[in-house]
């Protein structure tokens, strides 16, 4: 996007930094911006885990799939969703955010639309339903370049509070779907425009839904939030840069550390959100918890909106510690809850046990992302010794925003292998107990890696970011 075409969006002198400029019209600017990414990113997240609560209906309606290609069915938006985040990761610096947000918002629409037609014949074939799934994976991506697209525009004392409340309000988007999904199908008001409705039988009851209308409920929201993006947005001329001139963060050694322990707590966060719904009523088939699987999701959207400035403050090396000490004392939990101690199977401690894994994978998401450009910030020194500071900054924020975008396409891949994991064992053991085994030690990894990288008091965080 050229600066003498739609100039009025492109902003030629942007310094966050600078405070008389940030109060003056950069904090203006930036929020404006936040507040429009915030709801595009929102219904990206609803699109993209939007599977897991029809495929909770697919059986009910006369889809003869089996449990294990339900269970597919969850995982392939993650799959899909995490590919197109590399690629989207690196697009805001080469085709600007207020472009790249306006087309990814309404790409949208294909999986929307798509799924709306598909459910109404329960002679669709599974191919179709595989591509829908990949194609939900659209929405998944957007996450990266939205997050790379708003770092540019905060000073570094609010990033992290602003990347919060980005992606954690965009996370909502999966509560929000999986509260107004069950909603929206019982309906019938519009069915002259969505179709007839489809027999339900569950339990021997026969009951009328419009599963169509959890694809065609998002079409006015999506085309709304595009159109508010177009005209809204603004790009920053001094945040453009190639592909070439990202891709060196391939090189830096840290890019691929935040990429693990964020694949431990976002990976986590969009991994359990697939799977829940699907996991709760295959364990506890006489619970009614599909009503309940919307609030797995909020809580963990609510603590990463919340939690960034705990990071901005004391240091996200040293929240992350202790968000993986508790997910790994969560994993415990869950075990105990679905008898692989030995106890009765209990669904109350279940579901509260993943509330506890859910609300800590949030605090994660916030805390990891802080760490991110404080990482880069201060080990620029070691990397351009022979830059003056305003180079050093620049740097710091681009290979930051690159970064950010790309360990959030590797950790994406945790919504692809959770619920994977979850089917395996359940059909290899007829428990989930083995995944969630796996899962503890890798909590347990995460704990070493980040004690060994930023947490401990020779680290290289430690020196430059000490708590406020």
């Amino acid at each position: 996007m050229s600066s003498t075409k739609h100039g009025r969006h492109v902003l030629t002198d942007w310094r966050p930094e600078d405070p008389q400029f940030w109060q003056a019209r950069g904090k203006a600017v930036a929020s404006k911006n936040l507040w429009i990414s915030v709801p595009n990113l929102l219904l990206a997240f609803s699109i993209w885990m939007v599977w897991s609560m029809v495929v909770a209906k697919l059986k009910l309606v006369g889809f003869a799939f089996t449990t294990e290609q339900l269970f597919w069915l969850t995982a392939l938006p993650a799959l899909s969703g995490a590919t197109l985040r590399i690629f989207y990761s690196f697009l805001v610096p080469i085709l600007g955010g207020r472009l790249w947000t306006t087309v990814s918002t309404l790409s949208l629409l294909i999986p929307a639309i798509g799924i709306g037609l598909a459910v109404q014949n329960p002679q669709t074939p599974y191919w179709v339903f595989v591509a829908l799934a990949l194609g939900c994976g659209l929405g998944g991506g957007n996450f990266a370049s939205s997050m790379s697209n708003i770092s540019f525009f905060f000073p570094k004392a609010e990033k992290g509070n602003a990347l919060g409340i980005n992606a954690g309000i965009g996370n909502l988007g999966v509560s929000v779907m999986q509260f107004l999904v069950p909603l929206v199908i019982a309906m019938g008001a519009f069915a002259p425009v969505v179709g007839a409705p489809q027999i339900a039988v569950e339990k021997g009851v026969e009951s009328q839904i419009w599963l169509q209308n959890a694809g065609f409920v998002w079409v006015p929201f999506i085309v709304a939030g595009a159109i508010a993006a177009w005209v809204g947005m603004n790009d920053i001329s001094s945040a453009r840069a190639s592909f070439s001139e990202q891709a060196v963060v391939f090189k830096r050694m840290h890019n691929w550390v935040m990429c693990y322990l964020y694949l431990g707590t976002f990976g986590s966060f969009i991994g359990f959100s697939a799977a829940f719904p699907l996991l709760m009523k295959t364990l506890f088939p006489d619970v009614n918890s599909l009503q309940f699987a919307f609030l797995g999701p909020l809580v963990g959207a609510v603590s990463r909106a919340m939690t960034g400035w705990v990071s901005d403050k004391w240091g996200g090396q040293h929240v992350t510690h202790w968000v993986f000490l508790s997910l790994a004392a969560g994993v415990l939990a869950v075990l105990y809850s679905v008898g692989a101690t030995g106890a009765d199977p209990s669904f109350g401690l279940f579901f509260a046990s993943f509330m506890w894994l859910f609300f800590w994978t949030g605090v994660g998401n916030a805390s990891t992302f802080q760490m991110i450009p404080a990482i880069m910030r201060s080990d620029m020194p070691r990397l351009m010794p022979w830059a003056d500071a305003p180079t050093r900054l620049k740097s710091a924020e681009m290979e930051s925003a690159a970064i950010v975008g790309f360990s959030s396409a590797i950790a994406a891949y945790g919504g692809f292998f959770i619920p994977l994991a979850f089917g395996d064992s359940l059909k290899a053991t007829g428990g989930p107990e083995t995944a969630l085994l796996f899962f503890f030690g890798f909590y347990i990894s995460c704990v070493a890696l980040n004690w060994a990288f930023y947490a401990r008091k020779s680290s290289l965080l430690h020196a430059t970011q000490q708590p406020a």
